[in-house]
């Protein structure tokens, strides 16, 4: 997607593609291996999680197909806000209307996932800790996306996906007293090599881009008779 919107370029017999596209895959494969492979046990915690940390697998099937489709929304914005950013590079601007736009949609979906109103209460509690907490993070993250996006474009975002998804397993395993899997160690690696590649392969390119853009210009001295 981001070939046919003239947003990277790719030329297959490019070093520097090539460090791209291996390492995109490297990145994807090293986080299907994180999420579906444990392997051995590794690390566990002497405090054993609570109960109400454990997932739910009721609906598995349902959350997988919608985290699917929210990572791919997400790409699509990152292509738009890219291309919004050349246009009107006002990071706190863009940043404040995405989560407005995100507020005034997720507002009427949520009543109708929950239509009691009384769960909508938040009560002196770790919930109100939360919730401020979420926003702050939010709006902190939406910012960050959005210069990060205006500076570098949508593949230094998108290839830190994967690495959230390593960083999340140790931290769980941390911090939530969650079991460490030979799978995440070996996953964990592999999105790191594939991370160093994409970012060796960008800063290539855009060594390359800066030292052809900055050609000195040849000064014609006319001589005066």
């Amino acid at each position: 997607m981001l070939k046919i919107t003239r947003l990277e370029r790719v030329a297959l017999r490019s070093s520097i593609s090539q460090a791209k596209i291996m390492g995109t895959i490297a990145s994807i494969s090293g986080a299907l291996l994180v999420v579906l492979y444990k392997g051995p046990q590794v690390f566990s915690s002497p405090s054993p999680s609570s109960t109400l940390l454990q997932p739910s697998y009721s609906n598995w099937v349902i959350g997988g197909i919608l985290l699917a489709v929210a990572y791919l929304l997400f790409s699509i914005r990152y292509i738009i806000q890219t291309q919004v950013m050349e246009i009107y590079p006002a990071e706190l601007l863009v940043a404040l209307f995405y989560n407005i736009c995100g507020a005034i949609i997720s507002a009427p979906v949520s009543l109708i996932a929950e239509s009691e109103l009384s769960s909508w209460m938040l009560r002196p509690s770790v919930a109100v800790i939360a919730v401020l907490y979420s926003g702050v993070i939010q709006a902190f993250s939406t910012f960050v996306i959005a210069w990060g996006l205006h500076l570098k474009g949508p593949v230094y975002i998108a290839i830190f996906k994967p690495v959230s998804i390593a960083i999340a397993a140790f931290m769980s395993a941390i911090f939530l007293g969650d079991s460490l899997y030979l799978g995440s160690i070996i996953g964990a690696i592999i999105i790191s090599i594939g991370f160093y590649a994409v970012i060796w392969g960008k800063a290539k390119e855009d060594g390359r881009t800066t030292s052809s853009s900055n050609v000195p210009l040849l000064k014609v001295e006319e001589n005066v008779e």
